[in-house]
């Protein structure tokens, strides 16, 4: 088997959670390596992506990868493709990452495969379509595979390797540096997990009633230690925010548990939850679609049987 590459997504140097999960879906297809972009790269970050088994990770550490947006990234897995001819390229399926995928298989004349939620060893990579109702089996005829990732999609598993780094130096066209970073805000972090990365979700739906309804939401989240979710019916009517929206056309998320109250369960929420490994469900309608997914359910009204669970879970947490 083959050179596989994965493109790192690190955040200010730390490794996310989504790179570990390429990396195991990697060892599957072939030997991985990792691609570094950007400044940061240390000892730590290594350390990581030896752990779930980067054979190698290639280098670029220029401030040019965070001071222009998208193509300097496509530029250097260009460079990548024809140097090294890698077996296929992983690479995580955010909106960077698509619009990357994109850029450099028109570089590098190659077919490219978006979404995908699993691939097996001989790269036929599995897309769920139109909400989650389809599953589509797709491989790339042309070139080099390029396909991209749904976090989420695979459990990351160790396997330690001793990474050898290779510094790559490209230079980049003038179109790739035409976009440029002009400034950056930072992102105010609560003390809650990351909503694709944590182990428990708490969602609340067009039940919770209001903006005011997701109070007794993060309640619950909080006693467990939990993200907060929301569906898309939430956060179209502003009740919170559009960045913690789970579903077709927000994130997917597939935590150890998943709490949905108030969800109805309309197929675009199901398409980014259902791979939840224990799915409870609260809900007054004991005729919701959401009770077709759910593991555990309870058939009340939230205000109710929410704030009830939080006192049972804080309770036991003394």
């Amino acid at each position: 088997m083959g050179e596989v590459l994965v493109l790192v997504d690190q955040v200010d140097g730390t490794v996310r959670k989504v790179t570990t999960e390429l990396l195991t879906l990697a060892r599957g297809l072939g030997t991985p390596s990792a691609v570094w972009a950007g400044p940061g790269f240390s000892d730590a970050a290594a350390a990581v992506l030896g752990e779930f088994g980067a054979a190698t990770v290639y280098v670029a550490d220029g401030d040019q990868y965070a001071n222009h947006p998208v193509a300097p990234k496509a530029e250097l897995l260009a460079q990548l493709v024809a140097e090294k001819s890698p077996s296929a390229v992983l690479i995580p399926s955010s909106a960077e990452g698509k619009e990357i995928a994109g850029r450099l298989a028109i570089k590098v004349d190659s077919g490219v495969i978006t979404d995908a939620v699993g691939i097996s060893a001989d790269l036929v990579a599995t897309q769920s379509v139109f909400g989650g109702s389809t599953v589509v089996h797709s491989k790339v005829i042309t070139g080099t595979p390029i396909i991209t990732v749904r976090g989420n999609s695979v459990a990351p598993e160790p396997a330690p390797a001793s990474p050898a780094r290779v510094d790559v130096s490209v230079t980049l066209s003038e179109a790739a540096t035409k976009a440029k970073v002009t400034g950056r805000t930072e992102a105010v972090k609560g003390g809650r997990p990351d909503l694709t990365e944590a182990a428990i979700v708490v969602s609340g739906g067009r039940g919770v009633g209001g903006a005011e309804g997701f109070s007794v939401i993060e309640g619950l989240a909080d006693a467990l230690g939990a993200a907060v979710g929301a569906s898309r019916a939430a956060t179209d009517a502003g009740w919170y925010p559009h960045q913690f929206q789970v579903g077709q056309t927000g994130k997917t998320v597939s935590p150890q548990l998943y709490i949905a109250n108030g969800i109805s369960g309309a197929i675009q929420h199901r398409a980014g939850m259902q791979t939840s490994k224990t799915i409870v469900v609260v809900n007054k309608d004991p005729e919701a679609p959401i009770f077709e997914l759910a593991d555990f359910g309870v058939v009340g009204d939230l205000f109710t049987v929410v704030p009830q669970l939080t006192d049972e879970v804080s309770k036991r947490a003394q």
